[in-house]
């Protein structure tokens, strides 16, 4: 398969694993609080179905099926799925993603690999495979959080798994490199399932070399590259055991560099 075709896949994996948890869900379930603490679970659903339905109508534009949205279209959108009672928004949830899979699922090899999508704040537009994988990493650390608060052992969806570790060398944005207090470090990272090595740089800003790693490193973590995962985006419990960690730097000032979003 091309880089697309594995992008959308894993994103067809992990929609229908989730979607088959929230055809079961009642209102109560729907009212519970997410591992999204700001969120219940039809909050989270509304905002994937939100996205779906965003990225939907992005895609149709670089199809030139519709015109480009106006200014307020996003904004519009959210205030609609944010008013919507939350029995819609999960039955929303199911209905827009399978839409927007079905969009993408459809684009023949030549779009896969040629079509180009502006979503309008980055620099240049992206290829499908970099569009899908945005939405990818959204939807499966989204539906962890949905699943978590039924299953405390649950993992991120295996196959999104290998695609986002691709992203997770961005993390400027997502680190907060004031709470290591002045304390600079370097670890040796390797992960399992799949086997990596790379080197964080816990300085300012906090990077990621994916070279061979530096041999002067003061330290070292090894964990489930799912963990990795969870740890970068706020997600790992502060009691997560499966992992190694030597060095100047503890484990509470890592989910503190990494406090989510």
């Amino acid at each position: 398969m091309s880089n697309a075709e594995t992008v959308i896949a894993a994103l067809r994996t992990g929609y229908d694993r989730l979607a088959d948890l929230v055809k079961k869900f009642d209102d109560e379930d729907l009212a519970r609080g997410s591992a999204a603490t700001e969120w219940d679970v039809a909050q989270v659903l509304s905002h994937l179905g939100s996205g779906a339905e965003i990225m939907r109508s992005t895609v149709l534009t670089a199809l030139e099926v519709q015109p480009a949205a106006d200014g307020d279209y996003n904004q519009s959108v959210w205030d609609r799925w944010n008013a919507m009672p939350r029995r819609e928004q999960a039955e929303g949830f199911l209905d827009l993603n399978e839409k927007y899979l079905n969009l993408l699922e459809s684009l023949d090899a030549d779009q896969r690999e040629s079509l180009r999508i502006d979503l309008g704040f980055l620099p240049a537009p992206l290829d499908v495979a970099a569009f899908a994988r945005m939405r990818l990493a959204e939807l499966t650390l989204h539906s962890w959080d949905v699943r978590s608060t039924f299953d405390p052992q649950a993992t991120l969806d295996t196959a999104a798994i290998p695609e986002l570790l691709q992203r997770s060398d961005n993390l400027g944005w997502i680190s907060k490199p004031a709470a290591l207090n002045g304390q600079y470090a370097v670890l040796r990272v390797a992960t399992t399932e799949p086997a990596t090595e790379f080197t964080l740089h816990l300085t300012d800003p906090v990077s990621i070399d994916f070279n061979p790693t530096d041999a002067s490193a003061d330290g070292t973590l090894s964990l489930p590259a799912e963990a990795w995962l969870r740890l970068v985006a706020g997600r790992l419990a502060p009691t997560f055991s499966d992992l190694e960690l030597t060095g100047p730097v503890s484990l509470e000032t890592l989910r503190e560099v990494f406090p989510g979003y």
